[in-house]
């Protein structure tokens, strides 16, 4: 349930400037959940990260990073 929680954070960051603002300014998980946590999302870094496997790198990027491949920035391996 909680990686959905990530899931629907994720459509959050896409309609909010400021939100994308905020997660693109951090690289730390921990700060990263954080700040949807703040926001009512409630997900641990473990639902981050099976949330990151669903989606495409391309989608990523257009999310946190753009014009920098995506994963690396969020959640290093």
């Amino acid at each position: 349930m909680s990686q959905h929680r990530a899931a629907e954070f994720f459509k959050a960051v896409r309609k909010d400037q400021a939100l994308q603002s905020r997660v693109r300014a951090t690289s730390d998980p921990k700060a990263f959940v954080q700040i949807a946590s703040e926001r009512g999302y409630h997900f641990t870094e473990d639902d981050l990260e099976s949330a990151l496997d669903q989606i495409s790198e391309a989608e990523l990027a257009s999310l946190f990073n753009p014009g920098v491949g995506g994963r690396e920035r969020i959640v290093p391996r």
